[in-house]
């Protein structure tokens, strides 16, 4: 976690405690027919590769699936993941550039027929943000949450919020740059979808102040281009989550 003062954390929790109150309707008042509801493929061909990769994936066993986006897929084989999950028998199923339609269209296309994780790391709708309303893509997460559910009954899945994004997010910054708004999106989603934590069969995690110094920037070196992550920044994922897979992967701990 980035060291701060902690008089200096006072804006950045207004702002970020703030937009977890927002209202952005009452429950899901999503627009049903939006698109980050409706399964989509993509036509590349790395894509399809990559899909049918994961097909071949899930003709082996494995006790924790990472699903999501270029976040996702961002573990590769580096060291935090080798550390944290590689004796887990893992699997990632993350694609850049992804979207809550693109994966709930993986997920209807056989990428978890057959398996029974323990547990499954879901994190999506980065992409979305600034094509969909916060409402539609919380309504998209939910029907990818829906899913999995239904399709593996016994396996416990942790969502995770979705990650800040854009180099400043203080509310002065945000104020005086139309674009930077679109850093708002990611903390509107979060407040909708944590209410999809049941205490039981689904988690929920919001790690995004791990990441965000006290003056509401987005350090570099954990966030080069201010979205997705170094291996220091993986580092801190893993760590801040630690606790909470093991305790859905049924881990004792001593």
């Amino acid at each position: 976690m980035v060291q701060t003062p902690r008089r200096q954390r006072t804006p950045l929790l207004s702002l970020l405690l703030g937009l977890s109150m927002v209202s952005v309707g009452s429950s899901f008042q999503a627009d049903l027919g939006g698109t980050a509801t409706k399964p989509e493929a993509r036509a590349d061909e790395w894509w399809q590769n990559l899909h049918q990769s994961f097909l071949e994936r899930a003709k082996r066993p494995m006790d924790v699936l990472f699903l999501g986006d270029s976040i996702t897929q961002g573990w590769g084989e580096n060291a935090v993941w080798k550390e944290f999950y590689a004796k887990r028998n893992p699997a990632n199923f993350g694609i850049g550039g992804d979207r809550t339609q693109h994966v709930l269209w993986r997920l209807s296309h056989d990428e978890i027929k057959g398996v029974s994780p323990k547990i499954v790391v879901l994190m999506i709708g980065t992409n979305n943000v600034g094509v969909n309303t916060s409402a539609e893509i919380a309504e998209g997460v939910r029907e990818i949450v829906a899913t999995l559910r239904k399709r593996l009954p016994t396996t416990k899945v942790l969502l995770l919020g979705v990650f800040p994004r854009g180099e400043n997010l203080s509310r002065e910054y945000r104020d005086a740059n139309e674009t930077a708004k679109l850093a708002t999106q990611p903390a509107e989603i979060n407040a909708l979808i944590a209410k999809l934590d049941d205490g039981k069969m689904v988690r929920y995690l919001d790690v995004s102040l791990k990441f965000v110094s006290g003056d509401g920037t987005l350090p570099k070196e954990l966030m080069p281009d201010f979205i997705h992550l170094s291996v220091q920044g993986y580092r801190i994922w893993a760590e801040a989550m630690e606790p909470l897979v093991a305790e859905l992967i049924g881990e004792s701990r001593s």
